[in-house]
């Protein structure tokens, strides 16, 4: 189901609260699997994104009684993460596509 998707970029875009909105389910395969679509940030859906997973490891990590979890999210390119959910840290590792370099000068 959550592969299916087909979102409505203006709803999404026009709901009041929320930058960011997610779609999880339980995983074939992995624990969980998630979606992340964020037009008001100018992104469609983002392919993996780190940041909502902080939110879902506790979420699934819960339900699951488990620390240790491995989740797909399913966007076109997709990807898996490694998560390990420690209180009030969520520590997540795989494999990265590098797609900005630059410096910073304070």
């Amino acid at each position: 189901s959550v592969r299916n998707l087909v979102p409505s970029q203006a709803k999404l875009l026009a709901l009041e609260e929320g930058l960011c909105v997610v779609a999880t389910a339980p995983g074939d395969s992995v624990d969980f699997v998630s979606r992340c679509f964020v037009p008001k940030a100018g992104i469609a859906e983002d392919p993996v994104t780190g940041s909502a997973h902080c939110t879902l490891v506790p979420f699934w990590a819960e339900r699951l009684g488990k620390t240790q979890l491995v989740a797909h999210q399913i966007s076109p390119r997709g990807g898996e993460l490694h998560c390990e959910h420690r209180g009030d840290r969520v520590i997540m590792s795989g494999q990265c596509h590098l797609f900005l370099t630059g410096t910073i000068h304070v």
